[in-house]
């Protein structure tokens, strides 16, 4: 559709005239001025390049016909052509001899497909025309307006003899069915732009013309889109560099395990950090008050408080942190969807004991969990040492005849069948230390598939004689479970005290060097690096099961309880018969009428017997039996005064059958206090008191609430909690989504802690890579790799293969 028609007042007008008519016009005008102006030259330079082109091809011809003339005349003058003429002179013949050789080098030249191709290059260049438009007709087009007549605009070119005439141009269009003036109407964008240019016409300053613009809701769209862009986090302000104090308290912070392993006590770090900080923490909060900004520094963790702000520091000036030294960053991620947990122990059934059966119910409980799949590792001991472990003269052919027997014994308390694995590693048994000591490398006995979450059952334990793989090295979360108080039995030694000293910086060092957290059953034990008190151990649930039944007889009236008081327990002098012996033989005529029943077998039996009769106490000893056996159910009191135990399960299993507890107000017992059974005592004197209590009452049945606090359902609730196990399970394996807002310690600040670890975890491999310091230390001998009888047992590479001795 066309908007606009010029119109022009004489009729001589060419097309050389009509760019300034055009001009004159209006900017409409001007525009179909170029777009005409700009075909014509388009159309112009198409056909002069057409014409060269036509031209070329002309010339090529005619090189084509000379040619074919030119070999007419070679062939014409060849002497082969025609038969000699007598009559033609020698001078004519020598001349075409000497003519011809050229005439062939300039058909050769000229004859070759590029020869047009050269010579349109050499005259045409370039192929390919640049078209430039001559705009110096627009400075004749330059009028200026004379007068007004009537409706017209007359004006008048430069050189004021043209005279053209106008009408005003329109901005409208006709509608449909419209005539005359009243039938054009203005597009609706023009009469916008043609009102706001009136309105610049009558507004005169620059406030009048965009006040009204600085309030529309357009404009306050805009500035809040470009508010969306824009950022102000805490990397773009600017952070005030630390002072003397912070980098002291932080180089204090840092320095904690290494001031640890001297005796440092961490109470005593944390009060220089906190010193050295609240002067600098005073001063933040009184600049928060007074500018009523909000701080982080408000918080009551001065550790967490000193690690942000240095980390916003070194944010601040673009320092990125991706590791140190001795540390593996290689994430591994399990071969399909599901995670993976090994749970690694130190013992193994049939030994009825603490890291034998527990680790084992562990593991059927969190294997009822879609979320991970479970493996139990535990130690394989070769004939010669089963003969000295297992009870009742048990032995084992293979592994898997092993594994058959730990199956079913399972399944006959648990009342399920549990879906886990159980893998084997080689030991050997100590008799001097009574444990089994893992040989060779533990860790590599887990497949690098399956390598993802390591639960050590006794970290201390397994890695004092430890040299292969770190276990954070190989797994991407560590729990360390600490069941033994190692201390304890090792001060009751010769020299015990010296030998305490020594044994409490080593499992320092390897569960600093082996673990990201440590659970300990209770506070009795050492207070070992990343390591929380919580009782993660739950009683086998036949237990509960004979205590319902003994509250449903009570409830009958029939009498449950027929006998009095008992002991049980592996006999040896740490497990506290040292301590009953003793109550016993002070109180002997208080305590007339007790007649204590004590079940077990052990090293020391034999001298344990012998003081009690040369004491003339009233103890009946019989061999070790299964807490669970019938025997036992009809006890109402368990005595217990061991202060060696961590967490003693007998006392656990008997709460749950409903039986009264007498035991030492202790550490160890801390879970036990909040049931009404549990009677504790710190005095010799309480001690007679609570057991004469405990014969002259019945015990309370147990509520449902004390009755779930004692199932291992609520210990793996409790475990997954405290290991930060459910964190890591539910953790997306790229890992977690980084977050701009906020500041990133673990990639923004170096850790000093992680570089002592992988430092002291190099040391204790290189320690325990030598024989002689590990003789010195009390390793059994030949125990860095297992021997030929495991790789038999096992069906392993022999040892020379797996550990070959280079030499000449």
């Amino acid at each position: 559709m066309n908007n606009f028609i010029p119109q022009t007042a004489t009729s001589s007008s060419t097309s050389r005239t009509s760019p300034a008519t055009v001009a004159g016009g209006s900017p409409s005008s001007a525009f179909s001025f170029f777009s005409k102006g700009w075909r014509e030259v388009r159309d112009s330079a198409d056909a002069d390049f057409r014409l060269m082109k036509d031209r070329a091809n002309s010339f090529k011809n005619l090189a084509s016909s000379f040619d074919r003339e030119l070999e007419n005349f070679i062939n014409s003058a060849s002497p082969f052509s025609v038969p000699v003429n007598r009559s033609n002179s020698p001078v004519e013949i020598d001349l075409v001899k000497r003519i011809q050789p050229k005439l062939s080098e300039f058909r050769r030249a000229y004859s070759t497909p590029d020869f047009s191709r050269k010579v349109l290059e050499k005259w045409g260049r370039p192929t390919r025309p640049s078209i430039r438009i001559d705009l110096s007709a627009f400075k004749n087009a330059i009028v200026e307006e004379v007068e007004i007549e009537g409706g017209e605009r007359v004006r008048v070119g430069n050189n004021g003899r043209e005279r053209t005439t106008f009408r005003d141009f329109r901005w409208d269009w006709k509608a449909e069915g419209e005539e005359g003036e009243e039938g054009f109407k203005d597009w609706e964008p023009l009469r916008v732009l043609k009102t706001k240019l009136k309105d610049f016409e009558v507004q005169k300053s620059p406030d009048e013309i965009f006040g009204a613009w600085k309030n529309s809701e357009l404009v306050e769209k805009l500035k809040s889109s470009l508010k969306a862009f824009q950022w102000e986090s805490q990397d773009n302000k600017e952070v005030p560099p630390l002072d003397v104090p912070e980098l002291l308290a932080h180089f204090v912070r840092q320095s904690e395990p290494f001031l640890d392993q001297l005796g440092v006590r961490k109470e005593i770090c944390d009060k220089i950090v906190d010193s050295l900080c609240s002067k600098r923490k005073n001063q933040l909060l009184m600049h928060s008050i007074s500018s009523g900004e909000s701080s982080v520094i408000e918080g009551d963790n001065i550790s967490d408080e000193l690690d942000l702000r240095v980390a916003s520091v070194l944010q601040s000036t673009g320092h990125h942190y991706d590791g140190g030294f001795w540390s593996d960053f290689v994430k591994r991620n399990p071969s399909d969807k599901k995670r993976h947990v090994a749970i690694v122990t130190t013992a193994s059934l049939p030994w009825m004991t603490g890291t034998a059966v527990n680790p084992l119910f562990r593991a059927a409980y969190l294997s009822k969990s879609e979320k991970q799949k479970v493996t139990l590792l535990v130690p394989w001991l070769c004939k010669s040492d089963q003969e000295l472990v297992y009870p009742n003269k048990l032995i084992f052919k293979s592994p898997e005849e092993q594994e058959l027997y730990i199956r079913n014994w399972l399944e006959e308390r648990v009342g399920f069948k549990a879906d886990f694995k159980i893998s084997f590693y080689p030991g050997k048994f100590s008799k001097s230390r009574r444990s089994i000591i893992p040989t060779g490398d533990t860790s590599q006995f887990i497949s690098s598939k399956e390598a993802d979450i390591a639960i050590l059952e006794e970290p201390e334990h397994l890695n004092w004689y430890h040299h292969g793989k770190r276990w954070t090295d190989k797994f991407n979360h560590v729990v360390g479970v600490v069941h033994t108080n190692y201390l304890e039995y090792i001060k009751r030694e010769k020299n015990g005290a010296m030998q305490a000293f020594f044994v409490k910086h080593i499992n320092n060092l390897v569960a600093r060097a082996h673990c990201d957290k440590v659970l300990r059953l209770s506070a009795a034990t050492q207070d070992l690096p990343k390591s929380i008190v919580c009782n993660v151990h739950g009683v086998n649930p036949k237990f509960l099961e004979i205590g319902d039944k003994l509250a449903s007889e009570r409830d009958s009236g029939e009498q449950a309880f027929s006998k009095g008081a008992y002991f049980l327990g592996k006999m040896v002098w740490a497990k506290g018969y040292r301590e009953l012996i003793d109550l016993l033989s002070k109180h002997k005529n208080e305590l007339n009428i007790l007649k204590l029943d004590v079940f077990g077998n052990g090293e020391d039996a034999n001298e344990v017997q012998s003081t009690a009769k040369k004491l003339n106490l009233n103890l009946n000893f019989h061999k070790g039996r299964d807490h669970a056996d019938d025997s036992l159910h009809g006890y109402k009191v368990f005595m217990n005064p061991s202060v060696s135990d961590v967490l003693c399960t007998a006392t656990a299993e008997a709460l749950a059958m409903g039986k009264f507890v007498v035991c030492a107000d202790h550490p160890s017992n801390e879970f036990f206090r909040s049931f009404p059974n549990c009677l504790t005592y710190n005095t010799s004197e309480d001690f007679v008191a609570r057991v004469k209590e405990a014969l002259e009452k019945e015990p309370e049945p147990l509520t449902p609430e004390q009755r779930y606090k004692l199932s291992w359902e609520a210990a793996t609730e409790r475990f997954m909690e405290h290991s930060d196990l459910e964190k890591v399970l539910n953790m997306d394996q790229s890992g977690l989504k980084s977050n701009k807002s906020t500041v990133t310690k673990s990639v923004s600040l170096p850790n000093l802690s992680d570089m002592v670890d992988g430092g002291l975890a190099f040391t204790h491999y290189c320690f325990t890579g030598s024989e002689i310091l590990r003789l010195a230390t009390g390793a059994i001998p030949g125990s860095r790799n297992y021997n030929k009888q495991h790789s038999k047992d096992m069906n392993l590479l022999p040892p020379q293969v797996e550990d070959p001795v280079y030499g000449w």
